[in-house]
């Protein structure tokens, strides 16, 4: 393994392919067909996140607009662990401010916990009060940034800090 590759883990073999069935901006469902043909880049966080998700989002727009021309062959799905707040449009509008490649997804709580388990993401939700829905709640999650070939095959786990140089070194090998 070069050294560049040092801080990003292959997995090809360890973690299962993409597939998942989630709702995008306008309720519509998306699966992982959508994505057949591109290099995905996926990420666990939420909207109201103030620190990890920005910033990883911040950083993963760096990667793809770093790539040129070939950014076109790379999707970031964001898919959120905080169900509650984060509706399908929230969420578009959140992946928008970073990068026009990057989709907003969720589902109900039973459908992102079966993806978290999927992909060993944790996560908590201080569950909010139902009488009073607009009070803050603290979300905990895992980091990191899960690739994706274009058959959908994982092929590497990052953690959300490793540097825009590693990322591209990993991911220029997956494009065409």
């Amino acid at each position: 393994m070069s050294l560049a590759l040092a801080a990003v883990h292959p997995v090809r073999g360890f973690l299962p392919d993409l597939k998942f069935s989630l709702q995008g901006a306008g309720g519509a469902t998306i699966t992982q067909q959508a994505f057949e043909g591109k290099v995905v880049l996926m990420f666990f966080g939420y909207a109201s996140c103030p620190d990890i998700c920005p910033t990883t989002m911040a950083q993963l727009a760096l990667v793809t607009e770093a790539l040129g021309s070939k950014a076109d062959q790379v999707r970031i799905l964001f898919v959120s662990v905080d169900p509650h707040r984060d509706t399908p449009d929230i969420l578009q509008a959140y992946v928008d401010q970073f990068d026009p490649h990057a989709i907003g997804l969720t589902g109900n709580e039973k459908a992102i916990a079966a993806l978290a388990r999927r992909y060993r993401v944790a996560y908590q939700i201080q569950r909010p009060d139902p009488e009073h829905p607009e009070a803050s709640y603290e979300v905990a999650h895992s980091r990191g940034i899960y690739a994706f070939d274009q058959q959908g095959k994982a092929v590497w786990l990052a953690a959300d800090g490793e540097s825009q140089e590693d990322l591209l070194a990993a991911l220029k090998p997956l494009l065409r």
